[in-house]
């Protein structure tokens, strides 16, 4: 499967079976520090299923400072194989299921898409680096310290949420988030945001 998804056996790996695991959409399954062989207590401690591992921490209020959740295939609302009505069914779902954890006072939730399934988009991408950024995707922002009723003008991408992880931990910048600033600044266009502007907090 995945980068090998030509000569896989296609039978075995994409079975029709419900939760329909799609290996190309487990990005960390790749990494070697999440390898089954040499890291299995790692990859046991970081890499877990949504109802055992996801939802009962959130309830129990143990959910670590940051997670990401991708859904099962058919409930990606991908287009051509998922549906938009499932999808919104099980995201919100989710959220309500965040919104009862202990933790829900300090939590934010992003939902946001890895692409826009690609239809048309009249809006011009931003000219930057050679990987992007792309065309726009939708995001919404959920948390009690978002904006209410508020739409964000801010420009984002994808790794904004990396922006906002990085600046609420006061991280080291990761060089490639620098190199996509660097490129649109460099061709007139202002820095990516993260996800601040959408974000109110009480005075300290």
């Amino acid at each position: 499967g995945a980068w090998s998804a030509v000569t896989a056996n296609s039978a075995l790996i994409y079975n029709n079976t419900t939760p329909n695991f799609q290996p190309h959409h487990q990005p960390f399954n790749y990494y070697s520090a999440f390898s089954p062989v040499d890291h299995a207590d790692y990859r046991t401690a970081h890499l877990k299923d949504f109802d055992s591992s996801f939802l009962a921490d959130a309830a129990a209020g143990k959910l670590p400072a940051v997670s990401f959740y991708k859904p099962q295939g058919n409930l990606n609302q991908h287009a051509g194989y998922a549906n938009v009505t499932d999808g919104d069914a099980h995201i919100a779902n989710v959220i309500a299921q965040l919104q009862k954890s202990p933790q829900w006072n300090n939590m934010l939730i992003v939902v946001t898409y890895d692409e826009n399934g690609g239809f048309y988009d009249h809006a011009p991408v931003p000219k930057a680096d050679r990987w992007g950024p792309g065309t726009r995707i939708p995001a919404i922002v959920i948390s009690p310290f978002a904006k209410r009723g508020f739409v964000d003008h801010t420009q984002y991408d994808t790794a904004s949420v990396l922006r906002f992880i990085t600046h609420r931990f006061a991280l080291p910048t990761l060089p490639g988030l620098k190199l996509r600033d660097d490129s649109l600044i460099a061709n007139g266009k202002p820095a990516m945001g993260d996800l601040s502007n959408a974000l109110t907090f009480p005075a300290q």
